[in-house]
C-alpha cells in the first residue's frame, strides 16, 4: 500500500492559505516584527496592510517560523500522514532550511526537508512538483532526493524601483544607494540558487525589462535545454504593483509566443528587503515524469 505524503512549504512560496486547501498543500506562515508586533503572512498580515506600514517607514523585521510552530504543524500533520516533505525557503536567504532540518532529525525519517534553494514563484513550483511525484508513488526520501538534484533548474531576475529598502537593510552602502537614485537607476538582481547577486544596471524601465527577458532567454536555452513551453515553466513575480506584472506579462508573451505565465506576488520576506515597485521574471525546468 503507498504511502501517505503530505507536502508543506512556508508562505514564501506565494501560496496562499486559501489555495493551500485547494491543491492539498499545507503552508507555514512566516512572521514578521512590525515596531516589534509579530504577525504571519496572509494570517494576520495582508499584502495591502503590509505595504500601508512599510511606506509609513514601519521597522519591518522578517522572522523564521518558531521551533514550535514548525513542530506542531508537522505533529498535526502525521496523525493523518506516514511523511512529509518539507520545502522551505532557500537556505541561503534564511535560516529557516537549518532549522527545520535540525528538527526533522527528530522524526526518524518522517519528516524530508528539502534545501533546493527555491523562493517565491521557483519554491511554488517545487511544491507542485512534489505533489506530482506523490502522485506518481515516490516516498518522501525519494522526493527530497530529486527536488533537490533539479535545484539549479531554476532562475529569478528581479528589477527594482528603489534601493531604499536595500540600504534601509544593509545589503548596499548609502553611497551606492545615493548614486543610484540620482542617476534614477534600475538596478537588476539575480537569484541563483543560493544567494540574491547583482546582475546589471538599467537606465529605464523598459531597458530593464529587456535585460531580465533577455538573461531568461539565455538560461532556457544554455542552461535549462530550450526555450519551448512543454520543456519550461514561466513566471512573473512583483512586489505591491499588479498592473506593471501584468503589462510585463503581455511583453514576456510577446518574447515566449505559446507559453503560460503563471502570476504571483513576491512573498513579503523579499519584499520588505527590496521594495514595492519591484518586477521579477522567473522559470523552471519542469520535472520529466520520472519512472517507477
Amino acid at each position: 500500500m503507498a504511502k501517505k505524503i503530505a507536502v508543506v512549504t512556508d508562505s514564501n512560496s506565494g501560496i496562499t492559505q486559501a489555495q493551500a486547501k485547494e491543491y492539498g498543500i499545507y503552508v507555514l506562515p512566516m512572521p514578521f516584527m512590525i515596531n516589534e508586533e509579530t504577525f504571519y503572512e496572509d494570517i494576520t498580515l495582508t499584502q495591502e496592510q503590509f505595504y500601508q506600514r512599510l511606506s509609513e517607514n514601519a521597522d519591518v523585521i522578517t522572522s523564521q517560523p518558531s521551533p514550535e510552530a514548525v513542530m506542531d504543524l508537522w505533529d498535526e500533520i502525521l496523525k493523518t500522514h506516514d511523511e512529509i516533505v518539507h520545502i522551505p525557503m532557500s537556505s541561503g536567504l534564511s535560516g529557516s532550511c537549518q532549522s527545520a532540518l535540525m528538527l526533522a532529525e527528530d522524526y526518524d525519517g518522517k519528516v524530508q526537508v528539502v534545501n533546493n534553494q527555491r523562493i517565491s514563484v521557483t519554491q511554488r513550483q517545487s511544491a507542485f512538483d512534489a505533489l506530482a511525484l506523490v502522485e506518481q508513488g515516490k516516498d518522501a526520501a525519494q522526493i527530497r532526493q530529486i527536488l533537490e538534484e533539479d535545484k539549479f533548474n531554476s532562475s529569478i531576475y528581479i528589477m527594482l524601483d528603489t534601493l531604499y529598502y536595500l540600504k534601509k537593510g544593509g545589503r548596499i552602502t548609502p553611497a551606492a544607494a545615493a548614486l543610484g537614485t540620482i542617476l534614477r537607476l534600475k538596478p537588476v538582481l539575480q537569484i541563483q540558487g543560493e544567494k540574491l547577486d547583482a546582475f546589471a544596471k538599467a537606465r529605464t524601465v523598459s531597458q530593464g525589462k529587456s535585460i531580465m527577458i533577455n538573461a531568461i532567454r539565455n538560461d532556457m536555452e544554455k542552461r535549462f535545454g530550450g526555450a519551448r513551453a512543454d520543456n519550461i515553466w514561466l513566471q512573473i513575480a512583483y512586489t505591491y504593483d499588479l498592473a506593471a506584472a501584468e503589462q510585463l506579462k503581455a511583453e514576456v508573451l510577446e518574447a515566449f509566443p505559446g507559453f503560460d505565465v503563471h502570476v504571483d506576488p513576491l512573498s513579503l520576506s523579499v519584499a520588505c528587503h527590496i521594495g514595492p515597485g519591484a518586477l521579477a521574471v522567473a522559470c523552471c525546468k519542469r520535472l520529466k515524469p520520472i519512472e517507477r
